[in-house]
């Protein structure tokens, strides 16, 4: 993409803000596209879009993809990047990043902080610091000058106020705008792409004008009588009675919250999950109240909260569509808020397909 790297084929622009929507299955001919990753987390987003991983017992080919570059501030979370991709992001706030030392990238991704917007948090909004962080990636895509990027957020962007009658949303639309590209957005769930858990995010997707191409979104394949949602039973039945299990990393007895459950009081967490449908939204600030497994080890007494055991790190990453093979290297504390904070590895990978197929598409 930079300095006319890419050969694109032409197309019309896409009308209006209609949203299309494609099969990822199969993707057209084209090259490798090197993808500079922001606020990468422990990599959920930066693996979905490498692909090549297994989860559910159903392979997601690679795709065509090199990350080059990736940048978070958290410590702990660029550990447990570096232990699975084998190669460092860059950790340090990105609001210090000199822009003169990223690699030439034909895409830029980033999931910005997102609990300002959150309906679970305070809903401070672009009034906050970290609110305003999505400025961050707007500095490094006009450095860059992508062909593409792709943002995500919580569902509470949308109704985060910044005004009278514009949303916070509003706002950061007409800034990616105001750089030369086509944007749109829509609300993606999960649950809707084989992930089993129910959470909606905001994808935002932005196609460079010049180049012509469409915004493409992927379709959904679950959700449907004939395709249903994945359960959170499916997803994790087999883990139950393998805790401390040599060959299962992440399911010890440290692995797992042992904050106290209290019979009768409606509070986040003091609650079992469901069985047969998907999880809640696995959240990143739960202060060790992560909700309860669906089980209890006391079969004859199923409601006796004494009994119950919270969801392991383990059981986490697989509701986030985490395969087993991606480990987190550090105490459960901080692999529940990187699993929490994570894109869903399954839905990325069906977004980033989606958006090769844009760029790539052939002329009609």
């Amino acid at each position: 993409m930079m300095n006319g790297q890419l050969s694109w084929f032409e197309l019309p622009k896409a009308q209006g803000q209609a949203i299309q929507k494609i099969e990822v299955e199969k993707l057209p001919q084209g090259r490798e596209l090197r993808v500079l990753s922001l606020f990468s987390g422990c990599g959920g987003m930066d693996l979905g879009f490498c692909g090549g991983f297994e989860v559910f017992g159903r392979y997601y080919e690679k795709n065509p993809y090199q990350i080059v570059f990736a940048n978070d501030i958290i410590q702990k979370a660029c550990e447990t990047y570096a232990y699975n991709f084998g190669h460092k992001p860059y950790c340090g706030d990105v609001r210090e990043l000199d822009c003169r030392i990223l690699p030439e990238a034909d895409i830029v991704i980033g999931g910005f902080p997102c609990q300002d917007f959150s309906l679970a948090g305070k809903r401070k909004g672009l009034s906050a610091e970290r609110g305003r962080l999505y400025l961050e990636m707007k500095r490094v895509i006009q450095h860059c000058n992508p062909a593409a990027f792709v943002a995500e957020n919580v569902d509470g962007i949308r109704k985060s106020k910044n005004g009278e009658d514009t949303t916070a949303l509003d706002v950061i639309l007409d800034d990616f705008r105001s750089m030369g590209y086509e944007v749109q957005y829509h609300a993606l769930n999960a649950a809707d792409y084989g992930v089993p858990q129910n959470r909606v995010r905001v994808i935002i997707m932005g196609v460079r004008q010049d180049i012509q191409k469409p915004i493409l979104y992927p379709q959904e394949t679950c959700g449907t009588r004939q395709h249903p949602w994945m359960t959170a039973r499916e997803a994790i039945d087999d883990l139950w009675d393998q805790v401390d299990h040599t060959n299962i990393p992440n399911h010890t007895q440290r692995d797992y919250s042992k904050a106290k459950f209290y019979p009768g009081k409606k509070m986040q967490g003091n609650c079992q999950i469901r069985a047969d449908s998907p999880a809640p939204t696995i959240r990143s600030e739960h202060h060790g109240n992560i909700e309860g497994h669906y089980r209890s080890r006391n079969p004859d007494q199923p409601e006796d909260m004494q009994f119950w055991r919270r969801l392991s790190v383990r059981e986490c990453a697989r509701l986030q569509s985490f395969p087993d093979t991606f480990v987190f290297p550090c105490a459960a504390s901080d692999a529940y808020k990187q699993i929490g904070n994570a894109v869903p590895p399954v839905l990325a990978w069906h977004i980033a397909r989606a958006l090769y197929c844009a760029l790539f598409a052939k002329k009609r």
